[in-house]
């Protein structure tokens, strides 16, 4: 059975319009997920890339087209200027590694939050907010807070593994020695799969 070690953060525009596609590939391939939230703001400067605040206006113009067509692509609704971004990312990712452990619609939550802070301008750092998206998704919302400890802990360890592991970007997917990065690299990532 085949085995990927995604790693993510959960205020990726990207990881929100990957992610049924994504949840499809695994569903379809049988394979098994090991869910790795991280604070890609983090990720970046420490891997040659730039948060998205301090790249090039050009970068971001670009970004914004890539986007709009992107979620045309996928079907999905997507505001561009999201009410609540740049947010925390700490709260939610917390929330789907404590999920995670108790097993569930994983894949299913971290979409939740996309949608919530991409199509519906909800505060995904807020607790109101993350425990209704854990409810939605079938999950006790009381795991963010029993779990918090631990989840934080996790949370610190992703960034750590990502970069000594060579991720620079998110979504980022491996399977054994294979990488592949953004969601735009799902086909081949299925593809690899089928060769397993």
């Amino acid at each position: 059975m085949a085995h990927i070690e995604y790693f993510f953060t959960t205020i990726s525009p990207f990881v929100y319009l990957g992610g049924p596609r994504f949840a499809a590939i695994v569903a379809g391939q049988g394979a098994t997920v090991a869910w790795k939230p991280l604070d890609a703001p983090a990720l970046f400067p420490r891997t040659g890339g730039q948060v998205l605040a301090e790249r090039h206006d050009s970068r971001k113009a670009y970004r914004l087209q890539e986007l709009r067509r992107q979620a045309a692509n996928a079907g999905l609704p997507l505001n561009l200027k999201p009410a609540h971004f740049p947010v925390n990312p700490a709260p939610s990712c917390y929330a789907v590694i404590a999920a995670a452990r108790v097993g569930g619609d994983v894949a299913g939550l971290v979409h939740g939050f996309g949608r919530a802070l991409w199509a519906e301008d909800r505060n995904i750092a807020e607790d109101e907010v993350v425990k209704d998206v854990l409810a939605a998704h079938g999950f006790d919302p009381a795991i963010a807070d029993r779990h918090m400890l631990a989840a934080a802990e996790t949370y610190a360890a992703n960034l750590e593994e990502a970069v000594a592991r060579g991720v620079f970007g998110v979504p980022f997917y491996i399977v054994g020695d294979e990488m592949f990065w953004g969601q735009d690299r799902l086909e081949d990532l299925d593809r690899h799969l089928a060769t397993l």
